[in-house]
Parts: structure tokens; sequence; C-alpha cells
């Protein structure tokens, strides 16, 4: 890392990835439009190889992950390192913790990682559910029922309480994987079986080889029984959130509701932006409280009676909305460039004049024919033909294309 950046210096940002998702792709792009170097560590088939602006990759590779991030982070040397998954955080927090005799490039990045995602004494609340939303209450951050579930009589006394339905969530799980909405008893107990036990080999291996996701492998590997939480039902819509902070500042921030998922429990794929006080103020409380920096997201349930927000969950990583540019306040990698390289915040346009936006491909693959598509701002990164014609290979392939497939494979084709 380099000790300051001098004024012919780009800073250089390492991102950090262990899935084949699309995010890693989209936010080396925003990096690389602000004015950074962007170099990644990811596993073989990311979709930051179909991109013109990563300038070095470096292997993960799942077997022996912790030595993979190290390696990078000692040949890269960046001034910033960005998790764009929960077990990307979670592998720079181990390193954080290898005593410093145990490897001797672990104990140069402890700093960087420090600088890159806050504080270390954060390190154990970020992924802890229960604890980070007793934290939110006693900051008076609105936050649903919490707390942890050991046994089937820990479930049985919050159901007492708070009664059907309930939530039930594990900790260090992302994307709908390790929560369940649960309406009766025995679906409560079935539930906290199934999400505290580490997931089986043959499902383990299912999921890793169609994804590129190894979240579970290390928790199949390590058989280490998942933290559960119970989470009192708030009837609302979904609203969520995406920030940039820095030593306990947020910089900027955009809010969204969300109208349309992949799937029940799992990301967003259309959403529409909204201003609302409750999220700039919880998220102004924690982000202080912990003293974080980086990027993190936060999900919330606008009431339905009074449009109160309750904060019902943190990702400590990128998200799949933080390269988008939406004005000045609201452009998130601007904002980290501005604090890596001491200079002021840039005035931004916003990328779109429309309040919806369509996420690109995550809306093309849930439906080819959505209305959203050409209603809303579809998010397609025109500037990266060979990143938009790999997307276009990766969805489903149907005898007949939509208007929206015909339009993107004219653009990729340079017709268009």
């Amino acid at each position: 890392m380099r000790a300051s950046i001098g004024a012919n210096l780009k800073p250089k940002i390492l991102l950090a990835t262990t899935t084949r998702w699309f995010s890693p792709a989209r936010l080396a792009i925003a990096f690389a439009s602000a004015g950074c170097e962007v170099e990644s560590v990811c596993p073989r088939g990311n979709l930051v190889e179909k991109t013109s602006v990563v300038r070095h990759i470096y292997p993960y590779r799942s077997m022996t992950p912790l030595r993979s991030f190290v390696t990078a982070i000692d040949g890269s040397k960046p001034d910033l390192l960005i998790p764009c998954e929960d077990l990307a955080t979670l592998h720079l927090h181990e390193i954080y913790g290898l005593e410093q005799n145990a490897c001797e490039e672990a104990a140069r990045s402890k700093t960087l990682i420090e600088r890159s995602l806050g504080v270390a004494s954060s390190f154990s609340i970020v992924f802890a559910r229960a604890a980070l939303m007793t934290l939110a209450r006693n900051e008076g951050v609105l936050v649903p029922t919490t707390e942890v579930v050991a046994t089937a009589e820990d479930v049985q006394r919050v159901i007492a309480r708070v009664g059907f339905p309930l939530i039930l969530k594990a900790d260090a799980t992302s994307g709908g994987f390790g929560v369940r909405i649960v309406n009766t008893l025995w679906e409560a107990e079935r539930a906290m079986r199934e999400i505290r036990s580490p997931p089986g080999v043959r499902r383990v291996l299912k999921w890793a080889i169609g994804s590129g996701d190894y979240t579970l492998v290390r928790s199949c590997i390590l058989r280490k029984q998942s933290v559960v939480s119970a989470q009192g039902f708030v009837s609302g819509l979904e609203a969520t959130s995406a920030v940039a902070c820095w030593e306990g500042k947020v910089l900027a921030s955009v809010h969204f509701r969300v109208m349309r998922k992949q799937y029940a429990l799992g990301p967003s794929t259309v959403l529409r932006t909204i201003e609302h006080p409750d999220m700039t103020s919880a998220e102004e409380k924690l982000i202080g409280k912990l003293r974080l920096s980086g990027l993190y997201g936060f999900d919330y349930i606008l009431e339905e009676e009074t449009g109160r927000a309750y904060l019902i969950e943190m990702n400590p990583r990128a998200t799949q909305v933080c390269h988008l540019t939406l004005g000045t306040g609201h452009d998130l990698v601007g904002a980290l460039y501005a604090a890596l390289s001491s200079g002021s915040m840039r005035e931004t346009s916003p990328v779109t004049g429309k309040d919806t936006i369509a996420l690109f491909p995550q809306e093309l693959q849930r439906d080819p024919a959505s209305e959203y598509l050409f209603s809303a701002y579809h998010d397609i990164p025109t500037e990266e033909p060979r990143l938009v014609r790999a997307c276009m290979e990766r969805l489903p392939q149907n005898r007949f294309w939509t208007p929206a497939q015909k339009r993107l494979r004219s653009l990729v084709n340079g017709t268009g």
C-alpha cells in the first residue's frame, strides 16, 4: 500500500471476489471511470475478465482462499480493498486475525484491511445479526425484535412474544440463503435445523459448479454450525440502501424502494430511487458508531401504516447498486475516489433522469419480456460490448428473442 497518493498517481483498487457474479465487473468500470487503477482477485470465469479496465487479475482458489487473497494484496499493493460478497469480507477478517508470525505478508496487510473496512473492533459485529440489531436499537434506530436462538425452546419463547410470521436467519449468509419465513412451530423447528447445520457435500458441489459461488464450500469443510437469529416480521414494502463511508463518516448514499426481485428472498432486479430520513439517520448512526470505511449495504422494511423504515439487515460489502452514479452526494465510487486522493467531492450528473432502474442483466434474467426493460432506465454497460455479450451468452437460450434481447444483440453486434 502506498503511504500517500501523489498528484500524478491514481488510487489503486483491488476488487476481491469469490464468485462469478456480475457486480464486480460493474464496480471495476465505475472505479476506472472515476480515475482509479483497478485490479482484481477472483475465480476463473469472473466477468471482470471481459472488461477493458482491469489491469491485472490474481487467481482466487477456493481451497487456499486466504493465501489467494494475501498473494493478491502483496502483488497489487492497492490503496483500497473492496470485498464484493460476504465471503470475501470474511476472508479479509480472517487474514487480519492471523498471528504475525503465521504469514509475513498477512501481517503487512492488516493496516490496509483496517483502512479499507473500518476499525477492527467492528469486525466481530457486522456479521452478527442479533448483536447488530441490538446496537442499532441502542442508537435509536427502528428495528424489529431480533435475538439469537440456539434451541427449539428458544424459538418457542420468541414465538410466544412476537407470534407469526417469524423470520429465521443464519449469520454470514446472503442472497436469501440461510433465511426462512415460518408460520407454524413445526416449520420453525424444521427451518432451525436446516439453516443451523453445515451444508452437505452434494448440495455444495451442485451449487458451486452451477453458479461459481464457493461460499458454501467453507461452511461444508469447517462443519461449523451457524448462529441463527429469530426476527419479528414487519409488514410493508422492501427498501435498500448502499453507502460509501470513510473513517465513520457517510460520504455518499443511494436509497431505493424494491420493485422486483429475482425470487422471494433474493436480490433486487428493479429499484426506484427514494429519499427517506429514517434510512439516512440509521446509516449515519451505525457507520459512525462502528467507524466503518468502504462500501456497505442496508436493507429495510417501510411499514405499511406509518411509512417508517425498520432496519432489518446490514451487508458488510459492496452491493449490486454501488456502481450507480445518481448525482452529487449519490455517487459512491466518486466519493471514495475523493477520499483516497484527498480531493474535494466532484459535481456529478445522474446517469439517468428516470427514477426507476432495471439492473442488467438481473431483470433480463428474471423476465426477458419485462416492461421495465423499456419503461425504466435499463442499466446496460454499453461501453463494454464484450461484457454485454458475455452476459447475453449466460442467459437461458430461448427459441424466440424478446424485443429487449434483440436490442441487446444489435448493440453488441454494432448495429444498434
